[in-house]
């Protein structure tokens, strides 16, 4: 059960938020590993020994044991399944295995995500607390005011974030979007403008997250000029969909930066430029370009695909004829790297699911809030996020050394020398 509140907010335990953030867990894990047991014996009522009896049923519960959450750790007893049948092909005896508790698992998914998703969902201050009651089974003397209070701590933190410190994290590649996941912002036509990069050590990191305008220069000039202003340095390679005003911005704020024209945006491009019957075809071939052993293949794909296309959609073909240089970037860096430095996929995986989950409702709240809440998903997003493969090599691209076709031609003593 939640415990009282106190007039400063806070609980016996703690604070509210981490109240509600240990009640709703335990719960939840409490019902749906209820859920996915009963679901597993219902699915095998019909497996039966030479008695009739059933082979697979409920036996009890678990021994207690604690679950770290968000906000500490929460007591769970996972439900017991006797499972009698034999494997034929071990002889040994099959077992239920929990995919939403695993044995081993000592950490649950953050229930405080949860929030931030209700409010991009489009729920007002006032609605949050039928939606959460739903959720949680009880309130406790959670009030709008609460959540008005956290929103705000929110924006507060989003804003800190776009302040910080940037001089002490060297991002060796860099990936841009301007993305829209139906919140509602300033303008009409504006855009959450996403910056994520690759440290030195292989990690990904936000960069930055803020308002502006996807085809305008200015807009991600401003934003570039704000990371330059607070200590970052020129990228070796910034990723991106050659729609966007970013790249007039960045040969102006971070001139030393190379570009990589972000393939599935271009294949986008492509397609639009043919009929249907066509598209099959084109997309494949341009599938023989980007993922050709080297880049000298590359280019007799490129120009294969001149042939073929050229003659009837000359527009489709000066897509990436007029881009070549940009598209084919990759791969004068480590191969291992190839598959992360050709398309914005890491932004574009990222926000799939908020863009999933919101839309515009009269509910949404001020800007401000929205991006704020955008904000605080990526930010949870974020702590999943793998390093790139062959993180050892980020360092020798910083540091000068020289690939060709993927492979280290010149390493970065000899450069320097």
């Amino acid at each position: 059960m939640l415990s009282v509140i106190n007039e400063d907010g806070t609980t016996q335990s703690g604070s509210l938020i981490d109240d509600i953030v240990r009640e709703g867990a335990r719960r939840m894990l409490a019902a749906a590993l209820e859920a996915e047991v009963d679901q597993y014996v219902a699915e095998l009522t019909a497996e039966r020994d030479e008695k009739g009896l059933r082979l697979v049923v409920r036996n009890g519960r678990h021994r207690p044991r604690a679950v770290t959450t968000a906000a500490g750790p929460v007591e769970v007893a996972a439900p017991r399944v006797n499972d009698k049948r034999v494997d034929e092909a071990t002889g040994e005896r099959k077992r239920f295995s929990s995919k939403i508790l695993a044995p081993w698992c000592r950490k649950s998914p953050k229930v405080s995500e949860v929030l931030p998703l209700l409010y991009l969902h489009g729920l007002s201050s006032g609605d949050f607390v039928p939606a959460l009651e739903q959720f949680l089974g009880s309130t406790a003397g959670l009030s709008s005011a609460t959540v008005t209070q956290l929103t705000k701590q929110w924006q507060a933190d989003h804003a800190a974030f776009q302040e910080r410190d940037l001089s002490v994290s060297d991002y060796v590649y860099v990936w841009a979007d301007g993305v829209h996941p139906k919140v509602r912002l300033g303008q009409a036509h504006s855009c959450v403008q996403v910056l994520m990069g690759v440290r030195v050590d292989g990690t990904k990191e936000l960069i930055a997250i803020a308002e502006g305008l996807r085809e305008s220069a200015e807009s991600w000039a401003d934003l570039l000029r704000d990371c330059r202003r607070r200590g970052m340095r020129d990228a070796g390679l910034v990723v991106g969909d050659g729609a966007m005003g970013l790249w007039r911005a960045l040969a102006e704020v971070f001139p030393a930066a190379r570009h990589q024209r972000c393939w599935v945006h271009k294949a986008r491009n492509v397609t639009n430029a043919l009929p249907k019957s066509a598209q099959p075809g084109a997309t494949k071939a341009m599938q023989e370009i980007y993922n050709a052993e080297d880049r000298k293949h590359a280019e007799k794909a490129i120009e294969q695909f001149t042939k073929t296309y050229g003659a009837k959609w000359p527009k489709a073909v000066k897509e990436i004829t007029d881009d070549a240089e940009e598209l084919l970037a990759f791969y004068d860096f480590p191969a291992q790297h190839w598959v992360h430095l050709r398309t914005t996929n890491p932004i574009e995986s990222t926000f799939s699911t908020v863009k999933l989950r919101t839309k515009v409702t009269r509910g949404a709240g001020s800007p401000a809030a929205a991006l704020a809440m955008v904000f605080k998903l990526v930010e949870s997003a974020q702590e999943r996020w793998r390093a790139i493969t062959a993180p050892h090599l980020v360092a020798l691209v910083r540091n000068g050394a020289r690939f060709e076709n993927g492979h280290l031609a010149e390493r970065p003593e000899a450069v320097a020398a």
